[in-house]
């Protein structure tokens, strides 16, 4: 959440920053209901020493016997008027916290300027992209061929947008997340977290889904409950109005979680297949640093996402999210895409991002270094989305018979299997 101060003290570079996101701000109307909120708590305090000096009043006045009818009078007056500007402070604080959490994260300085996903950054490639002497085929005809796949079961059972894994493909998933949690775990040092699939209003507020994408999350009727879009709320909301000690950071986490997105194929996206689903399994990586730490763990975050695509084999680009495609609690992100051959392109398959101290402010997350407490800074990155992984592992291994190999990194996870038999 934004801090008013840097509104107050820098307005130009607020309005700048937000112009690079392509998200103009109205500054002067929040700055408006800021004052309007400080002049009536200005106005309150004076009118309690007015009180406080009035009561001294009143007590000297009966012990002397002296009449103090005006001096309750004003007494009653005062109580009057504070209560007002206590109705018109509490209404202005209302309206500016909603505004503040409306409004997104400030980018980085080194976040490129730009209007959309055409105008990213790329900043690295990996590994070489394959050819085929035969006709390419897509994850839906691999999978639907291979039976690991039913997508119209899937769409019986609970409708458009969500699929069915079975035998090889079920396993397929379940080798993934192990393998990624194994590594994150054993490799890169993440605690892992087993965390809530339902979680409540402040959680989903304290990572900046709510209030602004309510459309585009699942909530439960009648309830409190929210079906989480990715483990990083949970987890992030671990320590939710804690304060931490310095000797306590970094705290690296790691969850496997399934996610579920309303917005899936909005805007008529990727309407065949797995890649935008309403329900995906997902492994996250979650870190809580100090300030001066977070972008090269920024860095060590990509790094850890990077490196499960490098032991598969699958090749991929990093790209630096620009001013217009950034996310709205991100100061900055890095987008790691991989390849898929069948659309000839590259998918984004994780988003590893640095929030400063964007959801800190908003969950309340601090850290004591000397006396006064500060906010911590948060990040979190997909390491990775399993079911694109799964997508990329198909297009990318498939045989010209319909078989599948198994990445070499995988087939302990498989029982040994190297490759998914083509079915006859």
């Amino acid at each position: 959440m934004f801090d008013i101060r840097l509104i107050r003290s820098n307005p130009e570079l607020v309005r700048a920053a937000m112009e690079k996101r392509n998200a103009p701000v109205d500054l002067d109307t929040i700055l408006a209901v800021d004052a309007r909120r400080r002049s009536a708590v200005y106005e309150m305090e004076q009118l309690r020493a007015r009180q406080n000096k009035a009561s001294e009043t009143i007590a000297q006045r009966k012990k002397n016997n002296e009449n103090a009818d005006d001096v309750i009078a004003e007494m009653k007056q005062i109580k009057e008027e504070s209560a007002n500007l206590d109705l018109i402070a509490k209404q202005a604080e209302e309206d500016l916290e909603e505004i503040l959490l409306s409004l997104p994260n400030l980018p980085d300085e080194s976040v490129p300027a730009g209007k959309n996903e055409a105008d990213n950054q790329e900043i690295r490639r990996w590994g070489e992209i394959p050819s085929f002497n035969f006709e390419v085929r897509d994850h839906v005809d691999i999978a639907e061929k291979l039976g690991i796949v039913d997508f119209s079961r899937g769409a019986k059972i609970s409708g458009a947008r969500f699929t069915l894994s079975l035998g090889y493909g079920a396993r397929l998933e379940r080798a993934l997340i192990n393998f990624m949690l194994d590594i994150h775990t054993q490799k890169h040092g993440y605690q892992e977290a087993l965390p809530p699939f339902l979680v409540n209003t402040a959680s989903v507020q304290g990572t900046g889904q709510l209030p602004k994408f309510s459309a585009d999350l699942f909530k439960i009727d009648n309830t409190d409950y929210w079906l989480i879009p990715t483990a990083e709320v949970p987890v992030t909301n671990i320590h939710r109005d804690e304060i931490l000690s310095l000797e306590d950071l970094p705290k690296y986490y790691v969850a496997h979680t399934p996610c579920f997105r309303s917005e899936a194929g909005s805007y008529g996206k990727d309407t065949r297949g797995m890649i935008r689903v309403h329900q995906f399994n997902k492994v996250e990586l979650v870190k809580f640093t100090t300030p001066e730490s977070s972008w090269e763990e920024l860095e060590k975050l990509t790094a850890n996402a990077e490196y499960i695509l490098q032991q598969l084999g699958l090749a991929y680009r990093v790209v630096c999210l620009c001013g217009g495609d950034l996310g709205f609690s991100a100061a900055k992100t890095y987008d790691l895409e991989v390849w898929v051959p069948a659309q000839n392109t590259y998918r984004e398959i994780s988003s590893c991002s640095n929030f400063t101290d964007f959801q800190a402010r908003r969950a309340n997350i601090r850290f004591k270094r000397d006396k006064k407490p500060e906010f911590v800074h948060t990040l979190n990155g997909s390491g990775l989305a399993v079911g694109r992984t799964v997508v990329a592992i198909l297009e990318n291994y498939q045989q010209e018979d319909g078989s599948v190999i198994i990445p070499e990194a995988l087939r302990p996870y498989m029982g040994g299997l190297s490759v998914i038999p083509a079915q006859t």
